[in-house]
């Protein structure tokens, strides 16, 4: 029984530690105020008619903390990188010199700050929901297994573990949120 247990908790922590992978990579996506080439991380280009992740056929780097740089490794697929950024809707407008693509990060608004911290903020939630659906999952498993003659105690206790672990993610998800609206928030 105590095995099982401890499985459970085991596959808790590694759902759980998913949901934080995936909050984490969505954050990145959210822009703060300085250029960084997770900015174009979801950007898909048409290469020789599948679409490719722009980092698998350019390098994406900064020059400084306002221009990103896209240098493509063929010359020939310039102007379908520079339509795949334009097409991915993220308010960028790259400019050509012929051999890379040079893209101008605008400094954020007020009104643009709150409205990628309240993103954050429903990325957060959407974490939070995915550590309650986990939680659910391993309780439902701890039930299952006092059907097949876990006794009454250790069911509490592991109950309890299984709450703790959800208590622990759930800071960490407010810790993550916190410093990106922090991040988000500086100018």
């Amino acid at each position: 029984m105590r095995e099982d247990l401890e499985l459970i908790y085991d596959e808790f922590k590694a759902s759980n530690g998913k949901s934080m992978d995936h909050l984490n990579s969505e954050l990145l996506k959210i822009r703060a105020g300085k250029a960084s080439p997770a900015m174009l991380q979801g950007v898909m280009v048409d290469y020789y008619g599948s679409p490719t992740p722009l980092q698998q056929v350019a390098n994406v780097g900064t020059m400084d903390a306002r221009t990103i740089t896209v240098q493509p490794w063929e010359k020939s697929l310039l102007n379908e990188i520079m339509r795949a950024i334009i097409n991915a809707n993220l308010g960028f407008a790259p400019q050509s010199n012929g051999e890379s693509l040079l893209i101008s990060v605008p400094p954020l608004t007020e009104e643009r700050r709150r409205d990628l911290v309240k993103m954050a903020k429903a990325e957060g939630e959407n974490a939070k929901v995915a550590v309650r659906n986990n939680r659910k999952d391993a309780m439902d498993m701890i039930k299952s297994l006092k059907e097949d003659g876990l006794p009454e105690d250790m069911q509490k206790d592991a109950e309890g573990e299984v709450q703790t672990i959800t208590n622990s993610f759930s800071n960490k998800i407010d810790d993550l949120i916190k410093d990106k609206e922090t991040d988000i928030m500086t100018i």
